[in-house]
């Protein structure tokens, strides 16, 4: 690739990138997962619209598994564990026996409604089992929804992509069906190995993040991401599930004190959100429009029964015995969104040779498209007919945090140095200008908030908010009354900087 190729595909990636940008703020307005209008860029990208040739599955599958890796990370520093401890149980037990039953009823309904073969048919209710955490809360997000109910759905769908990938690696790779005991174990054995991967990477994370300083406050959320692709990685190569590790990883990750949390937590959201995206697109490219006719009737035939019995019986089949309301259940069960896991688990039998596997890569990709267009509109009404969220609860209060650059604010930092006209100076003395504020003094190592009237010592550090406007203004009067106190201005100091000033404070 030479210069001129790399321009237009950084120019062409640009434009894509920022279209789907758009894409996402106009599907969170209309209330749509905003992975619809990402395949559906792609798809316009490809072949067969505005030209661009990707057919490669094996490449798909490479940069899926890495952009899920991604997600997975991203999902689990956003967790809370206080949320999950309560959920841990029931989440595990539809990531697992939840998996199984829906793989096998809608594997019998492939097989009695389409004819299909039994070892297809469950590769297909392998591929479209796991739910999808992102499409599923890009619609919840804006519904008050109960805790549990919420974090439930995040838990499970968090963890049960790990089972799903393993059973579709052993039905694409010919594995035994004769043996179901033997696949258990072999799912069992990837999912602790996995975990306890997982587990070991983030607490030496932990440990390390805690007491290495590093040069540069950026390196914090680049390492925390790392050490989630790490665990990734290491858990594949051990042979245990990388999904899984991943998971656990950006949970233990996201639940520790490190330093810079909301920075690495606000990367991490991006570097997910890029993740997405090139999925979701890179998916679009990889399917062939002119086939998808073929594959609406299939997949019409497959989602409802995954949708109306599958889902609902894996739901039944978990949750009574953690006595979770039947309406709770209800809305649970038709809130189980597919997106991007089953599409690029539809690519291994693809790259593993399976016959028929391009048309369950058509029916799959048709599947995701119809029913999270039915399910993802219709989640906020299913909330209020089954009482999940009535229309009068009041909304849970959103903390939002935003760069100081994004407010036109700036945050000035001041030590008063020993022996400074600062000590013994109260507040309302310092005459800052409108707007600026002292918001904070951090006084031997306790925070406090000042009133007009507090005094500062030395050793005090403040907090400053000032616009970009009054920032030069209020630095003066800071310089002005650490030279000559209070009453600097009678005494002509007015904080100006100069070389016979290089030392003052």
């Amino acid at each position: 690739m030479d210069l001129s190729q790399l321009y237009a595909v950084l120019l062409y990636g640009g434009l894509v990138l920022l279209c789907s940008i758009a894409a996402a703020r106009t599907a969170a307005r209309i209330g749509l997962p905003g992975l619809l209008l990402f395949l559906a860029l792609g798809v316009l990208l490809g072949e067969d619209f505005l030209g661009v040739d990707f057919d490669d599955a094996q490449l798909a599958q490479t940069l899926g598994v890495t952009a899920l890796a991604v997600i997975l990370v991203e999902g689990g520093l956003g967790t809370r564990w206080s949320d999950l401890r309560r959920v841990a149980a029931p989440a595990a037990l539809l990531a697992t026996l939840g998996v199984v039953v829906s793989v096998l009823v809608t594997a019998a309904g492939a097989h009695l409604l389409l004819g299909m073969e039994w070892r297809v048919a469950l590769l297909l209710g392998a591929i479209v089992a796991p739910t999808d955490a992102a499409a599923v809360f890009a619609v919840l997000r804006t519904l008050p929804l109960p805790r549990r109910v919420a974090g439930l759905l995040e838990a499970e769908s968090g963890c049960n992509d790990a089972p799903a990938v393993i059973l579709v690696l052993v039905f694409s790779a010919g594995g035994d069906l004769s043996s179901p005991a033997g696949i258990g174990l072999h799912v069992l054995y990837q999912l602790g190995l996995g975990a306890l991967v997982g587990l070991a990477v983030s607490r030496i994370g932990v440990a390390a993040l805690r007491y290495v300083a590093l040069p540069a406050s950026g390196l914090y959320p680049l390492a925390t991401l790392g050490l989630g692709v790490i665990a990734f990685a290491a858990a594949g190569a051990a042979g245990g599930s990388g999904f899984i590790a991943a998971y656990l990883a950006g949970i233990v990750l996201g639940n520790a004190v490190l330093p810079h949390r909301a920075a690495s937590l606000s990367f991490a959201e991006g570097a997910g959100w890029l993740a997405h995206i090139g999925l979701f697109v890179m998916l679009g490219l990889l399917v062939d429009p002119g086939e998808m006719g073929r594959a609406v009737l299939p997949a019409l035939a497959v989602g409802l029964v995954l949708l109306l019995v599958a889902r609902p019986l894996s739901v039944v089949a978990c949750l009574p015995p953690f006595r979770v309301r039947w309406r709770e259940q209800a809305f649970i069960s038709w809130a189980g969104l597919r997106g991007a896991v089953p599409i690029v688990l539809a690519t291994f039998p693809v790259v593993a040779g399976v016959a028929g596997s391009r048309e369950l890569l058509n029916i799959v990709f048709v599947l995701v498209a119809i029913f999270t267009l039915v399910q993802g509109p219709s989640l906020p009404f299913m909330a209020r007919l089954l009482g999940v969220a009535p229309s009068d609860q009041t909304r849970e209060v959103r903390v939002e945090s935003a760069p100081l650059d994004v407010l036109g604010a700036e945050l000035l930092t001041l030590e008063v140095p020993p022996g400074s006209r600062l000590s013994g100076v109260e507040i309302f003395e310092l005459r800052l200008p409108a707007p600026a504020a002292v918001n904070l003094i951090i006084r031997d190592g306790i925070v406090l908030v000042p009133e007009p009237a507090t005094y500062l010592r030395e050793g005090d550090e403040l907090l400053i908010v000032t616009t970009s406007a009054t920032r030069e203004a209020a630095e003066c009067r800071l310089r002005a009354v650490g030279r000559a106190g209070r009453l600097a201005h009678w005494h002509g100091e007015r904080g100006e900087e100069g070389p016979q000033y290089a030392t003052a404070p």
